[in-house]
């Protein structure tokens, strides 16, 4: 009898054993996910300033463009 009482003490630390194990690599592969979200945003954010560079540039290009064009019709 005291075998059984021993092996299931037993099974039930190895059980909470696992358990905090797995709650820990959970908590682990959270932390890396949101590493990995935080510098994917962060690149975006970088992506988006360039092409809003690049559009405002573009925009006044054309403006400048435009106003040379106009100016060589007057």
């Amino acid at each position: 009898m005291a075998t059984k009482a021993s092996e299931a003490q037993a099974s039930e630390a190895k059980a909470r054993a696992e358990a905090s194990f797995k709650k820990e690599e959970r908590a682990r592969e959270g932390a890396k996910a949101m590493v990995e979200y935080r510098e994917n945003a962060k690149l975006v954010r970088k992506r988006m300033a360039q092409l809003r560079a690049l559009r405002l540039a573009k925009a006044e290009a054309d403006k400048g463009k435009a106003a040379a064009g106009k100016a060589r019709k007057s």
